[in-house]
């Protein structure tokens, strides 16, 4: 046997405002879905846990613990990660490491956000934290604001349009219609999109994903216990994982793309030995209508000038050179920051073992998932092969 690390099985709860479920609640959901999702993978087999949370949404401190007591992965060890929106593919990142490491055979990645008891207010005074708390979040920037200024960055430098950012929430809404577990399930005409109310101009409300409650499993195993349990093990051939400053002040125009997502794509395609025209379906973080564009260019599908026109001739919709997002995105699904790049991950899954229905890419081979942490300062991208 080589010593390949694959997915053996994927789980998530529905996302949403979820007031009747407490995070023990939520990630049981997603564990549940994850080992029926195994070929009769006990609860005992799994000799590691990771959890994924991003701190300040609730008051529980030293989440891992509750966790893995509430699932009953008492005495294996359990690790807590954090990495803001990207935390969840940080925690794949590091089960990978355990099993590739031969340390651990079988990791559960748990990823959850418990976020809708709080106020939006009290929701967007915790985001603004993941920006430079000395001096950045004392002038009141919130995770709208910064993503309008590389919105105007993007229309300024490439001539991208409002128009163009809300054909990115027209399509992500319309493939909502087909995923059972977003938290919006309703396409909408670029006319209301465009006439949404405004958060922080160019951004509008149908600009922006919403805050939600939420959680996803992930189960990684060696090359041997993935061929016992898994009808479909799916390989994670690359991982790549770029950081940049988190100060905008401390970066170097002009801020129409992120740095770290560059090198974590570089890096990950460089490990799978491919090229990003290999790629035959993406989920990309979509936290906003201009974050997808950004991401077209990050990840090389197109020049970064081009991202417009990539959305302009649908080549990102089902059937086009590369479907992204074709699960809703985050946009449509909503956005429990822990949860958020475990289900991007789950989706893909599906994808790679031909599961995905009415979102199904025919023939998809090769996945990638680009999950961003914060404003850009840190960036995973996860590369799949059935």
């Amino acid at each position: 046997m080589t010593n390949r690390v694959a997915i053996i099985g994927v789980g998530q709860s529905s996302f949403g405002k979820r007031p009747d479920s407490s995070i023990r609640d939520l990630t049981f959901e997603a564990f549940h879905e994850a080992i029926e999702d195994t070929k009769n993978l006990e609860r005992d087999e799994i000799d590691a846990s990771l959890v994924a949370s991003s701190s300040g949404y609730d008051k529980q401190r030293s989440p891992a613990a509750v966790i893995a007591g509430y699932l009953e992965l008492n005495p294996q060890p359990t690790f807590l990660t954090e990495a803001a929106c990207a935390s969840s593919t940080v925690a794949l990142r590091t089960a990978w490491s355990f099993v590739k490491s031969g340390l651990h055979d079988v990791v559960a990645v748990i990823g959850y956000q418990k976020m809708t008891d709080m106020t939006s207010e009290a929701i967007q005074e915790v985001m603004g934290r993941a920006g430079d708390v000395m001096f950045e979040s004392p002038f009141g920037t919130s995770m709208p604001a910064y993503y309008a200024m590389f919105a105007r960055a993007h229309m300024d430098a490439y001539g991208t349009t409002e128009e163009d950012l809300a054909k990115v929430s027209v399509k992500n809404h319309y493939y909502s219609q087909y995923n059972p577990k977003a938290m919006f399930q309703k396409e909408f005409t670029l006319e209301k999109v465009l006439s949404s109310r405004v958060i922080a101009s160019p951004l509008k409300s149908l600009d922006c994903c919403a805050n939600s409650d939420g959680a996803s499993c992930l189960i990684v195993a060696n090359e041997a216990k993935a061929k016992k349990f898994a009808e479909q093990p799916v390989w994670i051939k690359g991982l790549g994982l770029g950081s940049t400053a988190m100060s905008l002040a401390s970066r170097n125009p002009p801020f129409t793309g992120f740095e770290s997502a560059k090198e974590a794509a570089r890096q990950a395609y460089a490990m799978a030995s491919i090229k990003p025209t290999d790629i035959d379906v993406a989920e990309v973080h979509d936290c906003f209508t201009i974050a997808e564009l950004i991401a077209y260019g990050d990840l090389e599908f197109c020049k970064r000038e081009d991202s417009p026109k990539m959305i302009r001739n649908e080549e990102t919709h089902l059937g086009g050179r590369i479907p992204v997002n074709i699960d809703g995105g985050l946009l449509s699904k909503g956005h429990p920051v822990g949860a958020t790049g475990g289900s991007q991950i789950r989706t893909l899954v599906h994808q790679l073992r031909g599961e995905g229905g009415k979102m199904q890419v025919d023939g998809a081979k090769i996945a990638l998932g680009h999950n961003v942490g914060g404003i850009g300062m840190y960036t995973n991208v996860t590369i799949l092969e059935a």
